[in-house]
C-alpha cells in the first residue's frame, strides 16, 4: 500500500497539488485520472520520488520517505518498477539488453542470471524470438511489452505507469491494460497508473482517483463512477470522446 498524506507540491509561486490524501492499494490497479494541466502526472511523479514534495508525507507500506535517507531510498528504489509514456527503452541496445539493464544497476546477479531472468520476464509478456532486435525494429506495442517486461525485472513491489496507452491503437491498449491487470494480480503489487482514457477506466480500474485543479475531487471504482455525483467529474467523463463506445 502507498499512501499521500497531505501532499502539497509548489513550483515557483505556484501549488500545483493542494493537500491531496489518497491510499493506493496492494493487488489492485490504483488509476489517476484528470484532464490535462489537472496536476494527475505531478502526483504520480511525486509518489514515485521524481519530485520532492513540500508539504505531506508519503509512505510505502508505513514506510515515508521524508524520514529516510539516502540509502534507505536507493533500497527502495530496488522495488519500484518503472513504466513510462514513452516506453523509454534505450535505442543503442537490444530488447534482451534492455530488460537486464535494471538487474546490472540494482542486483549482483552473474551475467547468465541476468540473461535468465530477462527472458523469463520477456516470456511472461509474450516476447519471443525477439531478444537481439532493437526498439526501433519492433511495432510500438512490443515496445511498451518490453517496457513492463524491464519494469518487472526486479521483481517490484510497487508499479508506476505514465500514460502507457499513449500513442497505441485501442486493440493494442487493450492487450497492455490486461498485461498490467494481470501481473499486478500475479505478483501482488500495488500499481499506480496515470491516465485519461475511459477506456482503460472501465476495463480495469479498481480504485479510482480523480484529480482537478490539483485537488482530489473523487474516488471510488468504475462500477460508481458514472453518475458519481461529481460536476467536475461528469464534466470530465461527458468530454473524453471513447467514452461513447465503451457505454454502448
Amino acid at each position: 500500500m502507498i499512501e499521500a498524506k497531505k501532499v502539497v507540491k509548489v513550483f515557483g509561486d505556484r501549488e500545483i497539488l493542494h493537500s491531496i490524501d489518497a491510499i493506493f492499494e496492494t493487488g489492485k490497479t490504483n488509476l489517476i485520472i484528470g484532464k490535462s494541466g489537472s496536476g494527475k502526472t505531478v502526483l504520480l511523479k511525486s509518489l514515485v520520488g521524481l519530485y520532492d514534495i513540500d508539504k505531506g508525507d508519503i509512505q510505502f507500506d508505513g514506510r515515508s520517505i521524508a524520514r529516510m535517507n539516502q540509502k534507505q531510498k536507493k533500497e527502495l528504489r530496488k522495488e519500484i518498477g518503472m513504466l513510462f509514456q514513452g516506453s523509454a527503452l534505450f535505442d543503442s541496445l537490444t530488447v534482451e539488453q534492455n530488460v537486464m539493464f535494471p538487474l546490472e544497476m540494482f542486483t549482483e546477479m552473474s551475467f547468465e542470471e541476468r540473461r535468465e531472468r530477462a527472458n523469463f520476464c520477456l516470456q511472461r509478456v509474450n516476447i519471443v524470438n525477439s531478444n537481439y532486435l532493437y526498439p526501433s525494429e519492433i511495432s510500438g506495442g512490443m515496445q511498451k511489452r518490453v517496457a513492463i517486461a524491464r519494469a518487472i525485472a526486479l521483481n517490484p513491489k510497487y508499479l508506476f505507469c505514465d500514460e502507457p496507452n499513449s500513442g497505441l491503437d485501442p486493440v493494442t491498449a487493450a492487450v497492455i491494460d490486461d498485461l498490467i491487470s494481470e501481473i499486478t494480480k500475479e505478483y501482488g503489487i500495488t500499481t499506480i497508473m496515470n491516465t485519461h482514457d475511459m477506456n482503460s477506466v472501465f476495463s480495469i480500474g479498481e480504485k479510482i482517483i480523480f484529480i482537478s485543479e490539483g485537488n482530489k475531487m473523487w474516488e471510488g471504482s468504475s462500477d460508481t463512477i458514472v453518475g458519481a455525483g461529481c460536476k467536475a467529474l461528469d464534466e470530465f467523463i461527458s468530454t473524453t470522446s471513447n467514452i461513447v463506445n465503451r457505454l454502448k
